[in-house]
């Protein structure tokens, strides 16, 4: 399969997909969370609360492992494996993008000072599981 077409399976997975999981590394070991992600073309995003461990782990160590778009159906099911560096967003402008009113059980709003924006820099990612096929890596 050609770059372009790995990168538009890509888009699509992560246009439709928004939950998945998270690793980050805490004491050695790998701890993965479920997340709902944003994205702009292939950068993620995604919010969380400033007093988390996760951002711990990610303060000692920045590299994340991401699962996007299993559906669950079964074999077969396209998803996306993310490697990436996390930092944190502090842009007033991504936190408002961001906000919405599921938010409101955990946060005041987008200018609550626990509210943080992480924003995960790809450094590679696979697009696994199509019937058939061998991993496709799109190059970075």
């Amino acid at each position: 399969m050609e770059q372009k077409q790995i990168k538009k399976n890509i888009e699509n997975i992560l246009e439709n997909s928004h939950v998945g999981t998270m690793a980050t590394v805490n004491n050695d070991k790998p701890h993965s969370r479920y997340m709902t992600f944003f994205h702009e073309g292939l950068q993620l995003y995604t919010v969380t609360d400033k007093e988390t461990e996760k951002i711990d782990d990610i303060n000692a160590n920045p590299h994340t492992h991401i699962l996007l778009g299993y559906e669950g159906d079964g074999f077969g099911d396209e998803y996306v494996e993310y490697e990436g560096k996390v930092s944190i967003n502090e842009s007033e402008e991504m936190k408002e993008k961001l906000w919405n009113k599921n938010m409101e059980e955990w946060f005041d709003g987008p200018e609550d000072p626990n509210y943080l924006v992480l924003e995960i820099e790809p450094t590679q990612i696979s697009l696994l599981n199509k019937k058939g096929t061998e991993p496709q890596i799109l190059e970075m």
